[in-house]
C-alpha cells in the first residue's frame, strides 16, 4: 500500500490489486468511493482502477479481429462478456514514489485473457487541488493489435449530488449491456439521486462537474468519450473517461470505422497515452 498526501487531500494506492486507487479523501470526506487499502479485497471495490487494454465490454468474450474470432476469458462472474481489460486483475509493479507521486507499471504477455503483448505505465501525482493521472500503453505484438485506455472512478453520490457535462452523442445500451445505436445527445445536467444511466457518450468536451453539499469535484481528461453509470440502487456514480466506444473492436468488425469508435490499432512499438485529473474543493 502507498499513501500520497498534499494539503487537505490524501490518496491510497494498492499496486497489487490492479494498480488501483483504493481511496481519495478531502479532509475526512471521501471524494471517490473509498476503502482503506489494507481492507480492500478487489480492484472492483476500489475508488478507481485503470482500464487496459480496452474499456467496458467485448461482446460474448469473443474478439473479432482481422477475420478471426478469438475467445477471451469471461472475467466478471456470470457475465457473458469480457470486461474492462486485464490490468485491473493483475498486480502492478511500483517503480518509483515519494509523498505525492507514484509510478506503476504492468507488462502483459499473450494469454487467454488478451492475445497481444503490451506494457503499460501509470503515473499518479497528488497536489493541493487534485489528483493527476497518466496512462501510456506500448504494443509489443508482432501483429497489429487493437488497444484502448481509460479509468473507472466511482464517485460518492451524496444528497443533492448533481452531474453536468457536454457531449454530442450517446451510444444506447441494450439488455445485454452492449451498445445498440448512436443518438445525438447534449450530455447530462441532472440530479444524481434518481438518474438511471449506463451509456457511453462521445463528442465529450473533456470536463465533468459533480457538485453536492460538501464539495465540488471536477474531472478533466484528454479523452473525448465518457461512460457514465448509476441508478437509484447505487450510492456511487461511475464517471469513466475512455478512449473508445464500448465493444469497439467488434463494432469495427461489423463495419463501423475505427476512427468513429476511437479504436486504436497499434503496430510493434506504437504507443497511446491518456490523461485524467480529479480536482476537489470544499463547497462554497
Amino acid at each position: 500500500m502507498l499513501e500520497l498526501k498534499s494539503g487537505a487531500l490524501r490518496c491510497e494506492i494498492e499496486p497489487a490489486l490492479g494498480g488501483c486507487i483504493a481511496g481519495l479523501w478531502l479532509g475526512t470526506h471521501p471524494v471517490l468511493r473509498s476503502t482503506p487499502a489494507a481492507q480492500l479485497t478487489s480492484a472492483r471495490l476500489a475508488g478507481s482502477y485503470p482500464l487496459v487494454p480496452f474499456s467496458n465490454r467485448i461482446g460474448q468474450a469473443t474478439l473479432q479481429w482481422q477475420g478471426t474470432q478469438l475467445p477471451l476469458v469471461r472475467n466478471n462472474g456470470d457475465e457473458p462478456h469480457a470486461i474492462h481489460g486485464v490490468g485491473w486483475q493483475r498486480p502492478w509493479e511500483l517503480l518509483d514514489s515519494d509523498e505525492t507521486y507514484a509510478l506503476l507499471s504492468y507488462e502483459h504477455q499473450p494469454d487467454a485473457n488478451w492475445p497481444f503483448a503490451f506494457d503499460c505505465s501509470q503515473t499518479i501525482r497528488l497536489n493541493e487541488t487534485g489528483l493527476e493521472l497518466t496512462l501510456a500503453l506500448t504494443s509489443h505484438s508482432q501483429e497489429p493489435a487493437p488497444a484502448g485506455l481509460g479509468w473507472h472512478p466511482y464517485f460518492m453520490k451524496r444528497a443533492r449530488s448533481r452531474i453536468s457535462f457536454a457531449a454530442t452523442g450517446r451510444w444506447d445500451m441494450g439488455e445485454d449491456k452492449l451498445p445498440t445505436v448512436r443518438k445525438g445527445s447534449r450530455g447530462i445536467d441532472a440530479d444524481c439521486a434518481f438518474l438511471d444511466v449506463d451509456h457511453c457518450f462521445d463528442g465529450w468536451d473533456g470536463v465533468v462537474h459533480l457538485r453536492d453539499e460538501l464539495m465540488h469535484v471536477r474531472v478533466t481528461s484528454s479523452m473525448t468519450r465518457l461512460v457514465v453509470f448509476t441508478n437509484d440502487t447505487r450510492d456511487y456514480i461511475a464517471i469513466e473517461p475512455v478512449s473508445h466506444v464500448n465493444n469497439a473492436v467488434n463494432l469495427h468488425a461489423a463495419g463501423a470505422p475505427s476512427a468513429d469508435l476511437g479504436l486504436a490499432v497499434l503496430g510493434m512499438g506504437d504507443s497511446i497515452m491518456a490523461t485524467m485529473t480529479i480536482s476537489a474543493e470544499a463547497a462554497r
